[in-house]
Protein backbone atom coordinates (compact mmCIF):
# COMPACT_ATOMS: atom_id res chain seq x y z
CA UNK A 1 0.00 0.00 0.00
CA UNK A 2 1.23 3.64 -0.58
CA UNK A 3 0.89 6.37 1.22
CA UNK A 4 0.54 9.96 -0.77
CA UNK A 5 1.83 12.56 0.56
CA UNK A 6 0.04 15.69 1.12
CA UNK A 7 0.94 18.56 -1.36
CA UNK A 8 1.89 21.63 0.53
CA UNK A 9 3.43 23.83 -1.83
CA UNK A 10 2.54 27.18 -1.48
CA UNK A 11 0.39 26.63 2.12
CA UNK A 12 3.70 28.01 3.82
CA UNK A 13 2.73 31.83 4.70
CA UNK A 14 5.94 33.92 3.50
CA UNK A 15 6.57 35.08 6.94
CA UNK A 16 7.20 31.56 7.76
CA UNK A 17 9.65 31.08 5.21
CA UNK A 18 13.65 29.54 6.35
CA UNK A 19 15.85 32.41 6.52
CA UNK A 20 18.46 30.71 8.21
CA UNK A 21 19.66 27.05 8.09
CA UNK A 22 23.03 26.23 10.05
CA UNK A 23 24.69 23.06 10.49
CA UNK A 24 25.62 22.13 14.63
CA UNK A 25 28.36 19.80 16.10
CA UNK A 26 27.72 20.54 20.24
CA UNK A 27 30.27 18.98 22.68
CA UNK A 28 32.30 17.13 20.62
CA UNK A 29 35.08 15.86 23.67
CA UNK A 30 38.56 16.11 22.07
CA UNK A 31 42.16 15.94 23.53
CA UNK A 32 44.71 18.49 23.38
CA UNK A 33 48.09 19.34 24.85
CA UNK A 34 46.84 22.94 25.43
CA UNK A 35 47.30 25.33 28.32
CA UNK A 36 50.13 27.33 29.51
CA UNK A 37 50.45 26.32 33.33
CA UNK A 38 53.70 24.18 33.77
CA UNK A 39 51.09 21.28 34.91
CA UNK A 40 49.19 21.58 31.70
CA UNK A 41 52.36 21.36 29.30
CA UNK A 42 52.46 18.03 27.60
CA UNK A 43 49.67 16.39 29.57
CA UNK A 44 47.11 16.56 27.16
CA UNK A 45 43.51 17.56 28.55
CA UNK A 46 39.73 17.27 28.11
CA UNK A 47 38.19 19.94 25.03
CA UNK A 48 34.50 20.55 24.72
CA UNK A 49 34.22 21.80 21.11
CA UNK A 50 30.78 23.32 19.53
CA UNK A 51 30.73 24.72 16.05
CA UNK A 52 27.95 26.46 13.71
CA UNK A 53 28.01 26.87 10.31
CA UNK A 54 25.01 29.07 8.85
CA UNK A 55 24.76 27.60 5.51
CA UNK A 56 24.32 29.93 2.15
CA UNK A 57 21.73 27.90 0.68
CA UNK A 58 18.57 27.40 2.55
CA UNK A 59 16.77 25.43 0.42
CA UNK A 60 16.66 21.78 1.46
CA UNK A 61 18.40 18.89 -0.60
CA UNK A 62 16.90 18.44 -4.01
CA UNK A 63 17.15 14.64 -2.75
CA UNK A 64 16.80 12.43 0.64
CA UNK A 65 20.10 10.94 -0.44
CA UNK A 66 23.28 11.70 1.83
CA UNK A 67 25.38 12.78 -1.59
CA UNK A 68 23.28 15.88 -1.14
CA UNK A 69 24.12 16.21 2.72
CA UNK A 70 26.84 18.33 4.35
CA UNK A 71 29.49 16.20 5.11
CA UNK A 72 28.84 15.89 9.51
CA UNK A 73 31.69 13.12 9.72
CA UNK A 74 34.19 15.54 7.89
CA UNK A 75 33.25 18.61 10.08
CA UNK A 76 33.58 16.10 12.72
CA UNK A 77 37.46 15.07 11.42
CA UNK A 78 38.72 18.40 10.79
CA UNK A 79 37.74 19.89 14.57
CA UNK A 80 39.47 16.52 15.93
CA UNK A 81 42.77 16.74 13.37
CA UNK A 82 43.01 20.51 13.58
CA UNK A 83 42.60 20.04 18.36
CA UNK A 84 45.79 17.30 17.82
CA UNK A 85 48.49 18.35 15.19
CA UNK A 86 50.40 20.30 17.50
CA UNK A 87 50.31 22.00 21.28
CA UNK A 88 48.47 25.68 21.83
CA UNK A 89 49.17 27.40 24.73
CA UNK A 90 45.79 29.50 24.34
CA UNK A 91 42.46 28.23 23.54
CA UNK A 92 42.24 31.40 21.21
CA UNK A 93 44.50 30.15 18.92
CA UNK A 94 42.76 26.93 18.44
CA UNK A 95 39.78 28.34 18.12
CA UNK A 96 40.61 30.69 15.45
CA UNK A 97 42.29 27.66 13.64
CA UNK A 98 38.92 25.89 13.17
CA UNK A 99 36.86 29.33 12.94
CA UNK A 100 39.53 29.67 9.61
CA UNK A 101 39.09 25.58 8.21
CA UNK A 102 34.89 25.81 8.70
CA UNK A 103 35.25 29.19 7.24
CA UNK A 104 36.66 28.49 4.01
CA UNK A 105 34.08 25.28 3.15
CA UNK A 106 32.19 26.25 0.44
CA UNK A 107 28.76 27.69 1.00
CA UNK A 108 28.96 28.51 4.63
CA UNK A 109 27.55 32.23 5.04
CA UNK A 110 28.57 32.55 9.22
CA UNK A 111 30.37 30.67 11.52
CA UNK A 112 30.83 30.47 15.29
CA UNK A 113 33.34 28.38 17.13
CA UNK A 114 32.87 27.80 20.69
CA UNK A 115 35.95 25.71 23.30
CA UNK A 116 35.59 25.07 26.40
CA UNK A 117 37.50 23.22 29.20
CA UNK A 118 35.56 21.59 31.71
CA UNK A 119 38.63 20.19 33.56
CA UNK A 120 40.22 23.57 35.00
CA UNK A 121 37.99 25.02 38.45
CA UNK A 122 36.23 22.80 40.56
CA UNK A 123 33.26 25.13 40.78
CA UNK A 124 32.95 25.76 37.29
CA UNK A 125 31.11 23.65 34.70
CA UNK A 126 34.29 24.89 32.11
CA UNK A 127 36.26 28.04 31.07
CA UNK A 128 36.47 28.98 27.15
CA UNK A 129 36.28 30.89 24.67
CA UNK A 130 34.13 31.71 21.41
CA UNK A 131 34.69 33.19 18.09
CA UNK A 132 32.20 34.39 15.63
CA UNK A 133 32.02 35.80 11.99
CA UNK A 134 29.13 38.33 13.29
CA UNK A 135 28.07 40.54 16.11
CA UNK A 136 25.91 39.35 19.15
CA UNK A 137 23.90 36.14 19.34
CA UNK A 138 23.18 35.66 15.76
CA UNK A 139 24.00 36.67 12.20
CA UNK A 140 22.53 39.15 10.26
CA UNK A 141 19.85 37.96 7.71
Amino acid sequence: MSVTQPKLSGLVPAHLAVRSARILLEGLEVQADIGFHDFEIGSPQRLLVGVEVWLSDLSPPAEDQPAHAWNYDFLRTEVAELAGARRYNLQERLAHAIFRRVAAFHGVRAVRVRLSKPDVYPDAEAVGVEVASFPGAWPEA
